[in-house]
């Protein structure tokens, strides 16, 4: 209840805001650089992509299972390790020959920033006091707010002066420097419960089935169902197998909670309409205002400066209101930002208002993100803080999947302007979505914003 001491309480959070700092960057750094690596190692700009992709379905198959490995092994252990494979899998990438040793250092890289994103925020829990959680879930996501929005400039900066290789070769020193602080993260020796390769088999095969489907979209129809009928196969077999479970891998345990299932909910749609709404808004102001790239990421920027500014007050908040209102407040701005770019008249000189609106859709966002991930993971038991942070990220990576695959789908079948137009106000209904869920779990959140915190204490979990 009390957290780690001073100074080791500096350190453990400053070792997980670097490794979250490294993920966020590479991911924005990497993908601007698709282009340029795919002229250098002499391959077609789709055949690049893999770049990208393979990285994301590392990431969302392994988020669920490195939640569970570090409730079984200790949530340091497999943060560390994350950490490590992560920095590895970058000099890999820097040293690859080809586009295919390359596609195997990204699926690597993938893994280890799993660990990271399932376990970090967890750690971090473990670390502060009880009445410091909402400000360290703020302390994280201002980190990953400022990272988001530095990657691009980071990433042209260092392309401009530098072969592409460079941008992972970046990335050792901050991962030195984050395994070091990281043994001052609480210490254990993880729980009683076995892992089921099964389950974990079955979990990699379900996601990475419908990454392949998401790939899919656009071509034939076969090529879409067919894998997905095969994720569906393999996530009722992970249910039937999973949910009799006191501790399943996926965690129908704590969904069965209504403040968690609400949170994961709210996420998930708040999630879709930032991702979306973010998408339409750079083909919008490209298209029916006719920017040019680098003015609409000027006019973008105010949105993760606004969610960075946000995340700090809104860690501080979350300590004394009730969060579900918090949230319905946030997710409600970020829909009113929306709503507003989806209807203003494009035309020239409306620059400064769009960015209003921007940084009116940042402050709604990081009202949300902080004071939901608190309601989350308090919803959670600490020997089951790995579950929730691999939900966490798992609803993450969901609302974004979903925000981007509508955005493909419309601007597929709409002109670009009435894509985009339809895009935001699908953003601004998906972010409604989610102020109606935050509002509804508000009663269940009572009892987890103010009752007591009570530590599970177990051999596997006690820190040394």
């Amino acid at each position: 209840m009390s957290g780690l001491p001073e100074p080791r309480r500096t350190a453990a959070v400053a070792a997980v805001l670097a490794a979250m700092a490294l993920v966020v960057l590479d991911a924005g750094m990497s993908n601007l650089a698709v282009p340029t690596i795919g002229r250098a190692l002499g391959v077609e700009p789709s055949e690049a992509l893999v770049v990208v992709t393979a990285y994301q379905a590392a990431l969302v198959m392994a988020l669920l299972p490195c939640g569970a490995l570090g409730e079984r092994l200790g949530c340091r252990r497999v943060f560390v390790a994350g950490v490590a494979v992560f920095a590895t899998a970058a000099a890999g990438c820097a040293l690859a020959p080809s586009l295919a040793w390359l596609a195997v250092g990204r699926l690597a890289q993938g893994l280890g920033g799993a660990a990271v994103m399932s376990l970090g925020v967890a750690l971090l829990r473990e670390s502060v006091p009880r009445d410091r959680i909402g400000a360290a879930i703020g302390w994280n996501a201002l980190t990953v707010a400022l990272a988001s929005a530095a990657a691009p400039s980071l990433g042209a900066l260092v392309l401009h002066h530098a072969d592409w290789r460079w941008l992972f070769v970046g990335h050792l020193p901050v991962a030195v420097l984050a395994v070091a602080a990281a043994f001052a993260l609480p210490r254990g020796n993880g729980g009683d419960g076995r892992l089921d390769p099964l389950s974990m088999g079955l979990n990699v095969v379900a996601f990475g089935l419908l990454v392949v489907a998401a790939q899919a979209m656009g071509g034939p129809a076969w090529a879409v169902l067919a894998p997905v009928a095969g994720s569906a196969a393999a996530f009722v077999a992970l249910v039937r197998r999973e949910a009799p479970k006191a501790a399943p891998l996926v965690p129908f345990d704590l969904l069965r909670r209504p403040a968690f299932r609400g949170a994961v909910l709210a996420s998930v749609c708040c999630f879709t309409g930032q991702s979306a709404g973010m998408i339409a808004l750079s083909f919008h102001l490209q298209g029916a205002m006719g920017l040019d790239p680098l003015a609409a990421a000027l006019c973008l920027t105010p949105w993760p400066l606004a969610v960075a500014s946000a995340s700090v007050v809104a860690g501080r908040a979350a300590e004394r209101l009730p969060t579900a209102w918090l949230c319905a407040v946030g997710a409600g701005g970020l829909a009113a930002g929306l709503a507003a770019c989806a209807t203003w008249p494009a035309a020239a000189g409306d620059e400064r208002r769009l960015m209003a609106c921007a940084a009116l859709c940042g402050l709604g966002f990081g009202l949300f993100q902080t004071p939901n991930n608190r309601s989350l993971f308090l919803a959670a038991p600490r020997q089951r803080a790995g579950a929730a942070g691999g939900a966490q990220a798992t609803a993450r990576l969901t609302g974004q999947t979903a925000g981007a695959l509508a955005m493909t789908t419309l601007l597929g079948v709409l002109p670009v302007d009435t894509g985009a137009r339809a895009g935001l106000a699908l953003a601004a209904a998906a972010a409604l979505a989610a102020a109606v869920a935050s509002l509804l779990r508000a009663g269940a959140d009572q009892g987890e914003d103010h009752a007591p915190s009570v530590r599970h204490v177990t051999p596997g979990n006690a820190e040394a």
